[in-house]
């Protein structure tokens, strides 16, 4: 099997490290790569969908991705022990009409020993937003290491 550093038990250090690279990897809207990171029996709740496994989350991310638009993305760890990490985190996407959305929420993850997310919880609030009340203006891909995390920027 796979392994995906950092592994568990996790440290502060490796926690947030941890935190960084999957916010990495969504930011990318890359379905299948984002798969990779969660056993292929993962286990999910994202609001009213549940998906089980790496097809299901393929399935369920390029759907996802195919309605919001220019998806930009922000986690930050909230806590952590030994296998699992919570988060809370903010993304900002527009619809096919244009129009912008910021959703908050938090997610509970589990991994295994390798290192792969076993289960994901994730509880999520969205609103309306205008254009000039974005917040995350980077270009789509990963968030440069000086745009401010959430905690900076009041979110």
């Amino acid at each position: 099997m796979s392994s995906r550093p950092p592994l568990p038990p996790f440290t502060l250090e490796t926690a947030i490290q941890k935190v960084r690279l999957a916010e990495d990897a969504w930011n990318t809207r890359d379905p299948e790569k984002v798969s990779l990171a969660y056993t292929p029996d993962s286990r999910w709740r994202n609001r009213a969908e549940f998906p089980t496994g790496r097809e299901q989350i393929v399935g369920f991310l390029t759907r996802k991705w195919i309605r919001e638009l220019d998806y930009r993305l922000i986690k930050e760890l909230w806590a952590f022990r030994e296998n699992r990490i919570a988060v809370r985190f903010a993304y900002e996407c527009h619809d096919d009409s244009g129009n912008w959305f910021r959703a908050y929420g938090n997610e509970n993850w589990e991994f295994d020993e390798n290192g792969l997310m076993s289960a994901r919880h994730a509880s999520i609030n969205e609103l309306p937003i205008k254009a000039s009340d974005r917040k995350f203006h980077w270009p789509l891909g990963r968030r440069p290491d000086d745009h401010p995390g959430l905690s900076a920027l009041g979110l």
